[in-house]
């Protein structure tokens, strides 16, 4: 702004006192100061606004004065509360040094002044940034990349003084500015990625504005490029799916430039939330690809093959051929017609992303196909060892979900649910339909437990269960194989007829005389073999549970 637009503001109550021929000067800031030598807190190009109370007698205007100017000042203003008029020293001395000075009367209050220059410097260099924005958007969407979401953050930080980061709704973080400082703690992270999901079920327009820890938070809503606010039917389509943009300020005083330079930053975001979607196509193509072959009963080797295509682009630099898991996800709204695919497909994409996860963007290699209401991922594992000992391997249900419960709750609000069903690690296309029937039968155990965010893994579909009629017989394979085929490889390799003695040593009730007996073993081998099987499943032959485990993955093999 320049000086001579303090004149036209009558609420600031200032009287020109000299210097009128150098009001055209720009003013960059504002300072009040009572100090006979403030140069050290003069950047240059101030407002410097006086109580006086520096001046003992009329021999103090001419050094302060040289001092303002030195430091490059763009005026002063000298209150009238103290002394009643300015001191005709003081206005000799600005008259000498070419400084234009103003007399603030007594009943207006530096702190309106302050205020004042700042909102109007603070406008003018958010239209110098909305300038560089629209060109860094031009850049990105008629070329290569410029930079990301971290570039524009990196803008707000050094020319508005705006920490901002961007999240996902499961609370994730997307980007943030390097210039302003640490990066925002997850448990914060998660909790404004709640509040943004919760403020935007209610149907309250954004910025959402959310007070944490003593710190005011304003949340906008960062939407796909393409899409206006109004365009979606019903919120609930992409509650769960679009990013926010989180500032440490509280807009609800901004003016409206600022918040449309805000909103001008949000809309170049969604170009490369865009970008990125675009580039999932391909992975998601692949899933959808191999889930088709799965579904209709393609021979394995014709499954085996489109795996030996997507495993490089699913989980670069693997080198050797992969495990795979398989998830599968529901999102679904009483009383509503949304369709969950898409959303459900948009969510796990996130849900899966490592959060231990470097470099670049780890949810790249995610591939969630979606049919119908359900979304299914194809997790690539890296292979286990010849020697594996039967441990847990690969993602487990209840640590996806872990982190992010609270936060999709607060989307899913009271009409919502997520449920979500995961397969056991299989080692070839053959067990791809098993594990997909047992991610399904999974979900389906999650979804008859309470609350709004529910999840179960493989492990939770115990023998007892495998014995209802509505089981699919692919599951009762799936179960069978994970639990024996550790014992078959081993006896392939080593002749070591771990089958052939669990077998007796449950006929046997457990009796080790009776089984050495009917083995023609000595007892100390048949421990030693028990041993081994316990070691390769992970079980205890010493409790009732997993010898029914046993018992009934023999009778079904």
């Amino acid at each position: 702004m320049r000086l001579r637009a303090l004149l036209d503001t009558d609420v600031l109550g200032l009287r020109l006192l000299g210097g009128e021929e150098e009001l055209e000067r720009s003013v960059r800031g504002v300072m009040t100061t009572d100090l006979r030598d403030p140069s050290r807190y003069l950047s240059g190009g101030e407002l410097v606004l006086t109580g006086l109370a520096w001046r003992r007698d009329a021999d103090d205007s001419e050094p302060f004065v040289r001092i303002l100017v030195q430091a490059g000042v763009a005026g002063l203003a000298a209150g009238e509360a103290e002394l009643g008029d300015v001191p005709d020293d003081l206005v000799l001395a600005c008259a000498k040094h070419r400084l234009p000075l103003f007399a603030v009367h007594e009943s207006v209050a530096f702190a309106t002044i302050t205020e004042h220059v700042v909102r109007q410097v603070s406008s003018e260099r958010a239209g110098d940034l909305a300038a560089v924005v629209d060109r860094h958007r031009r850049m990105m969407t008629s070329g290569p990349a410029g930079g990301g979401p971290d570039v524009v953050l990196d803008l707000l930080g050094t020319d508005l003084d705006l920490r901002a980061w961007v999240l996902s709704p499961t609370g994730r973080l997307i980007a943030g500015s390097e210039v302003t400082g640490p990066e925002l703690p997850s448990e914060a992270c998660a909790k404004l990625a709640a509040e943004h999901l919760a403020a935007t079920r209610t149907g309250r327009r954004g910025p959402h504005r959310v007070l944490r820890n003593g710190t005011t938070y304003s949340l906008f809503p960062i939407r796909s490029s393409g899409r206006s606010p109004q365009a979606a039917r019903d919120v609930r389509e992409s509650v769960l799916s679009d990013w926010l943009l989180a500032v440490e300020a509280d807009a609800g005083d901004w003016p409206e430039e600022r918040l449309d330079l805000l909103q001008g930053v949000t809309q170049l975001i969604a170009v490369e939330r865009d970008r990125r979607d675009a580039a999932r196509t391909v992975r998601r193509r692949l899933a959808q690809e191999v889930l088709e072959l799965v579904q209709t009963g393609a021979p394995p080797a014709e499954i085996a093959a489109r795996l030996r295509v997507a495993a490089p682009v699913l989980l670069p630099g693997l080198g050797a051929a992969p495990h795979w898991q398989v998830v599968v996800a529901r999102v679904e709204w009483e009383g509503s017609e949304v369709e969950g695919g898409p959303v459900a497909q948009s969510l796990l994409e996130e849900v899966l992303v490592d959060p231990s996860a470097t470099g670049p963007e780890p949810s790249d290699r995610i591939a969630v196909a979606h049919t119908g209401d359900e979304a299914i991922a194809l997790v690539p594992l890296p292979a286990v060892s010849a020697e594996h000992d039967g441990s847990e391997t690969g993602l487990l249900a209840e640590s996806l979900l872990q982190s992010v419960r609270e936060t999709l709750s607060a989307g899913l609000n009271d009409d919502g649910r997520l449920t979500l069903g995961v397969s056991a690690a299989v080692h070839s296309a053959e067990g791809l339909r098993g594990a997909l029937e047992e991610a399904r039968h999974a979900r389906r155990v999650a979804a008859a437990r309470p609350g709004r965010v529910c999840a179960a893994g493989h492990q939770e579909l115990a023998s007892h269960v495998l014995l209802l009629p509505f089981v699919p017989d692919d599951v009762r394979r799936a179960f069978t194989a994970r639990l024996l085929d550790p014992l078959t490889d081993y006896d392939r390799r080593h002749r070591a007829e771990l089958i052939p003695t669990l077998e007796a040593f449950l006929d046997c009730d457990g009796s080790w005389t009776r089984c050495a007996t009917r083995l023609h073993l000595h007892v100390n081998t048949l421990r030693y073999r028990v041993g081994r099987i316990e070691q390769l499943t992970g079980r205890d032959l010493s409790r009732l549970e997993d010898k029914l485990d046993f018992f009934l993955a023999l009778r079904m093999s």
